[in-house]
């Protein structure tokens, strides 16, 4: 294991209960669980996009304000629904995030899940094309950020622009270099693993996906990375591929951790998200640090990825989600390999 970042969905409610009890708790909050991450030695800080649910919605300020107030870690998505984008200026909004991190953005991008409305992406003037799906939608809008983000002029220049123009066709700007790499793609099957890998994505495995053979939830994950990986090897790519997968993970190191999470430990389970689509969830993991420590070597797709989201429950608060990563990396990650 080559890097250990958390995952947030940044969820807040006004319940007395949490202690994230407005949006901007939740934004503030993340910023600063992401410096606490930066200082326990960890290696990013990622965060889930909904839009119309009171979690995390608009991606680009906070990471922004996390790449101005960290050095090291990496900042990223997981993910980000592309039905939703208007491509150009999110290649913008992701230049100037990225440049102002120093190049420490990691994009999480896919077709994203079943939202909080019916159509949640028309509300933003998105219409998928006559005979074509939302899917269908969400890939285009991929292709064209992805053409965008590799910095090549395609606007005809105005003959009397307000400043001077550099020659040639123009870009969208601000451009930040090799951002273009540092796309994931969040697939729930095997064949848009594949899909990604032949563009040139990084592929992102949460904790479920579409079951596609019966086995357990992390040998399908394991047979998903290792289809990318053949994908990307036949596509040709010079660069080796980033694969992260996504886990609740939680080392029971004190009186507080078990009375939060003890007995929390669950087993993978089939159902549906979506009609007619069986997925498998994977399991959560709650345990003293030797037990955990073994039922994670014994977890395949941990071992083909190179990054692992532990996903935080992010309404306990900065300090009880920074004790929660630290006891990880303190007590559980050296044994996986992890530095």
């Amino acid at each position: 294991m080559k890097k250990i970042g958390f995952l947030s969905f940044g969820h807040w409610t006004p319940s007395p209960q949490s202690q994230t009890r407005s949006a901007s708790d939740a934004l503030l909050q993340s910023i600063d669980l992401a410096v606490a991450t930066e200082e326990l030695g960890a290696d990013g800080a990622y965060f889930r996009v909904h839009h119309f649910a009171r979690q995390l919605g608009s991606p680009f300020p906070l990471l922004a304000a996390i790449g101005a107030k960290t050095s090291r870690i990496e900042i990223g998505t997981a993910v980000i629904d592309m039905r939703y984008e208007n491509p150009l200026y999110m290649a913008e909004d992701a230049g100037a995030a990225d440049l102002i991190a120093g190049g420490r953005l990691q994009l999480g991008i896919s077709r994203g899940s079943p939202e909080q409305v019916i159509d949640g992406w028309r509300y933003f003037g998105h219409v998928p094309q006559e005979g074509e799906s939302d899917a269908d939608m969400a890939r285009q809008h991929t292709d064209v950020f992805l053409d965008v983000l590799r910095g090549k002029g395609f606007a005809q220049p105005n003959p009397r622009p307000m400043f001077p123009n550099p020659p040639g066709l123009l870009r969208v700007e601000p451009h930040s270099e090799g951002l273009r790499d540092r796309i994931w793609w969040g697939a729930a099957t095997n064949a848009t693993a594949e899909w990604a890998a032949k563009l040139g994505m990084n592929l992102q495995s949460s904790t479920l996906k579409f079951d596609e053979s019966g086995k357990p939830f992390h040998l399908q994950q394991a047979d998903q990375i290792r289809a990318f990986r053949e994908a990307w090897k036949a596509a040709g790519h010079t660069r080796e591929p980033r694969v992260s997968v996504s886990r609740s993970i939680f080392a029971l190191v004190d009186d507080r951790d078990r009375a939060y999470f003890g007995g929390n430990e669950s087993e993978d389970h089939f159902g549906y998200i979506e009609p007619e689509k069986l997925a498998v969830f994977g399991r959560s993991y709650a345990a003293e640090p030797d037990v955990l420590i073994e039922q994670l070597k014994g977890d395949e797709a941990i071992a083909e990825a190179d990054t692992l989201l532990l996903t935080v429950p992010n309404q306990l608060g900065v300090d009880d989600n920074a004790h929660v990563i630290e006891a990880i990396l303190t007590h559980v990650a050296p044994a996986l390999g992890w530095r």
